[in-house]
């Protein structure tokens, strides 16, 4: 006999993080997007950003050496928490390492100034990066230690926090999730792992949505969101210095709307006129 499942308000809510990579592409502003696998227990077929969970490996002291220009006060006064902050921009990172390919990343140089984004331009530079991507993933390495092995820093002070949202109760998952922006790299190439996800596309925010409409791509509506924050702008430039200037943005816990015999109807948001009635 299997244990019953737990109350809805039982659920935990697990801190998670991730990331949109914006570019200048060929018609304008364009962001990396991914298919979850159709066998995931969350979000299954759903097309997100790079992201997952902050792990414990995410947060620490000695996390903040690797962490340029952003130390843990900072980050965490930010999201509005007591301590810790810092580790959900290391998650960003580390998870936008692991499901796309994409290190976010610096030289660290002798005299301390900040150096370049380091580049995966050589066959031997790219298979290293990948064997530690996959070391990474599988827990037999840290970010940390990738950092320290390659002197390297995180390029924090160059990914902005733009949006919190918490999975509504009721749902079998549940996570607490900041939404960062970042430029990509112009010397990587984002791809996706053939296991969490199993496609991958730059798009234009404005396209994704009129996919939307149409039916055709399926997005949540944290995602949708965040399409929409970026869609007014033209440029990685400009989208970047809207994601600056964000400061603290509110949180956001949609309510799941039911029917009089319980079946689900739809998502309530704060804005909603019925949301405050809402359970």
């Amino acid at each position: 006999m299997t244990d019953a499942a737990p109350p809805a308000t039982d659920v935990p809510v697990r801190p998670a993080a991730t990331v949109m990579l914006v570019r200048d592409g060929a018609t304008g502003l364009e962001v990396f997007m991914m298919r979850r696998t159709f066998s995931a227990s969350f979000a299954s077929g759903m097309w997100v950003f790079p992201g997952g969970r902050v792990d414990d490996t995410d947060g620490g002291d000695e996390l903040e050496a690797i962490c340029d220009g952003l130390d843990d006060p900072t980050a965490s006064r930010l999201l509005g928490i007591p301590a810790g902050g810092i580790a959900y921009w290391v998650a960003a990172v580390r998870e936008c390492f692991e499901e796309a390919g994409v290190l976010l990343a610096r030289s660290r140089t002798p005299d301390g100034l900040p150096g370049p984004v380091i580049s995966f331009d050589r066959p031997d530079v790219v298979e290293r990066f990948e064997r530690a991507r996959h070391e990474i993933h599988d827990g037999h390495r840290s970010l940390l230690h990738l950092c320290e092995t390659e002197g390297l820093v995180l390029t924090t002070d160059a990914i902005h926090y733009v949006s919190h949202w918490i999975t509504p109760k009721g749902e079998g998952k549940r996570f607490d999730t900041r939404f960062f922006l970042a430029a990509a790299p112009t010397a990587q190439e984002p791809l996706h792992d053939d296991g969490e996800t199993i496609d991958s596309f730059w798009v234009s925010p404005v396209e994704a949505l009129e996919r939307k409409g149409h039916g055709d791509l399926a997005l949540m509506p944290p995602t949708i969101a965040n399409l929409e924050f970026i869609a007014p702008h033209a440029t990685t430039a400009s989208a970047v210095a809207a994601a600056a200037a964000v400061g603290v943005p509110r949180t956001i816990l949609p309510k799941l709307r039911h029917d009089a015999d319980g079946r689900l109807i739809g998502v309530a948001m704060p804005d909603d006129p019925d949301y405050d009635a809402l359970p």
